[in-house]
């Protein structure tokens, strides 16, 4: 195997739940990021503690790369149940290295097979409790790093364990380092990938992680959740982060609670979110209504995963555009977020908050497991530019909190700042607050809190186009799917075809009718089985996209796929 400058090395890592893949990876990809490689890394797992069968892939490059790929140059294989779980992915050009107690047959006579005694090592350095550590450092091994910096960083994520454990830890790298290198020295394996200077000041992050730097730097202060996978990375981050920080994390008692909690906060001056999925989300449906009478800004993190009910908790989907679309009894305003990129995620967290605040309105970020759970290498955000906008009002006496304006937003005060009563109410109420079942009235409050979508739709975000500006065919796509669909078409180089991303779904930018009608031929890409986003063009702009690509099985789309499929579509 001898993969030479500028390609892409896809190392794929897979075994058994409870077997330490995490681990390893996220060795891997922190060291080879030091290193000054780029860095992409997803993953995906079952619902279960232990047993069943996980992987996790990790693109090491010479250029930038933030997408899936299907391919296979490397496979770690942790388990023999390993082979199957990924076969359709392995070619002849697989390189596999596994355990001897652990080969598959069939694909010793398919692939190259490297038989490497992993678990003995990991019995060697102290128990087989070493054997991802060992196999951490296998991979290493191929890429011949310093091992001094694998001893430090080794030293430096074990800092909490005894000086016994940092050290057989240390041993295992060393040991599975030393035969991925003999890999090497034989030729047997052969890599070479230019480094890229400028990794060295970039930031690895995962989705999660920079959704929840986002929304720290636009000044959230309060966060009540109740745990549902893959919305609880943002509870844990915030959790941690309260060590250092001002922001108040509250585990409720559940997804109801935790919503209200939110709103309460919002009303008393704080700066908050609730993070769930769709399951949890529906709970807190009653909680969105809330917020859009009482005109009390929240900021909803809902991470998308496929249902209904209980689905696949550990898997990725779009389906719920709807959901938060639609959420909620009764006619209000929102805005619906969906980044594509950890910039976006991070600089969409802050407007989230920012225009939740503005506008008195539930915002949504919405999300899937995919993104949250996919690392890459981001540059630094300059922290000097953020602006966190606060549109609090020091009350006068006479204060009426739903005052009927031009713009339909109300001057919005808070307990104790100002001299007025700060009055809200969840049924309909007068200017000031109170209980009314004036008809005549009524009408001028719902027309007062919808009056805000104008104003929303002209301050949307428009989509960005990718591509040539003389295009035919418009692939659409929205959230996630972003760097995948550039992959793709940068792999099959049509000049036809361009890309139409959407960061923002709702309410849509106008200048997107333009987009749409120039071109000749519409494709949409989503994850879900109904075209949710589809159906929201047409809706919107009377415009139905011709070709639908869709895929809901759980897994994300790969760049091959779409490539496949872009391919095909007609000049």
């Amino acid at each position: 195997m001898n993969c030479s400058k500028d390609m892409v090395i896809s190392i794929v890592i897979s075994g058994e739940a409870g077997q330490g893949i995490d681990t390893v990876s996220n060795i891997l990809i922190k060291l080879l990021k030091i290193e000054g490689y780029n860095i992409f890394c997803c993953k995906e797992y079952m619902s279960r503690v232990r047993g069943g069968i996980n992987s996790t892939q990790i693109l090491v490059s010479s250029e930038k790369i933030n997408a899936y790929s299907e391919k296979i140059d490397i496979l770690l294989a942790l388990d023999k149940e390993a082979f199957s779980h990924v076969s359709a992915r392995i070619s002849p050009d697989t390189a596999i290295i596994c355990d001897r107690d652990n080969v598959d047959a069939d694909f010793t006579k398919r692939c190259r097979t490297f038989e490497l005694p992993i678990a003995a090592l990991a019995q060697e350095a102290g128990s087989k409790l070493y054997l991802n550590t060992v196999s951490a450092g296998c991979i290493l091994g191929l890429f011949q790093l310093d091992t001094a910096l694998i001893t430090e960083y080794i030293e430096n994520i074990f800092e909490s364990k005894s000086d016994d454990i940092r050290q057989k830890n240390i041993n295992a790298a060393l040991k599975g380092y030393n035969e991925g290198k003999k890999l090497v020295e034989n030729a047997d394996i052969k890599i070479k990938i230019d480094k890229d200077a400028g990794v060295k000041d970039k930031i690895l992050l995962n989705g999660t992680e920079s959704i929840s730097l986002g929304c720290l730097s636009a000044g959230c202060n309060f966060i009540s959740s109740y745990p549902m996978s893959p919305g609880t990375g943002v509870l844990t981050f915030m959790a941690n982060a309260s060590r250092t920080t001002d922001i108040l994390v509250e585990q409720a008692e559940d997804e109801i609670a935790a919503i209200n909690m939110a709103i309460g906060a919002w009303y008393s001056g704080a700066r908050a979110m609730v993070t769930t999925s769709g399951g949890g989300f529906a709970l807190m449906e009653e909680g969105v209504s809330l917020s859009g009478m009482l005109e009390t800004p929240v900021v909803i993190h809902l991470a998308q995963r496929p249902g209904p009910a209980t689905g696949l908790p550990t898997r990725t989907e779009q389906g719920d555009l709807e959901l938060a679309l639609y959420s909620g009894h009764g006619e209000f305003p929102r805005v619906i977020y969906v980044p594509g990129s950890l910039k976006q995620a991070y600089q969409l967290s802050q407007k989230a908050f920012n225009i939740a605040d503005k506008y008195q309105i539930p915002v949504f970020i919405l999300t899937d497991q995919y993104f949250l759970d996919s690392y890459s290498c981001i540059e630094p955000e300059n922290v000097s530019e953020i602006n966190i906008e606060s549109y609090i009002t020091e009350t006068e006496p006479d204060y009426k909190r739903y005052k009927l304006t031009e713009s339909g937003i109300s001057p919005r005060g808070i307990p104790g700042f100002g001299n007025g009563l700060v009055n809200v109410d969840s049924d309909e109420h007068c200017e000031d607050g109170h209980i009314t079942e004036n008809l005549d009235l009524r009408v001028k409050m719902v027309d007062k809190r919808l009056k805000k979508l104008e104003a929303l739709t002209l301050e949307a975000l428009p989509p960005d186009l990718y591509g040539s500006e003389n295009y035919e065919n418009l692939i659409i796509s929205w959230g996630s799917n972003l760097e995948i669909v550039n992959q793709a078409l940068k792999s099959i180089n049509r000049d036809d075809m361009a890309h139409l991303h959407f960061k923002q779904v709702y309410p849509l930018h106008p200048i997107t009718l333009e987009f749409l009608a120039n071109a000749k031929n519409t494709v949409i890409v989503e994850n879900n089985a109904t075209s949710q986003f589809g159906k929201l063009i047409k809706l919107s702009f009377g415009i139905d996209p011709k070709l639908k690509i869709l895929k809901y099985n759980g897994l994300p789309f790969s760049i091959e796929e779409l490539a496949e499929k872009f391919s095909n579509i007609r000049k």
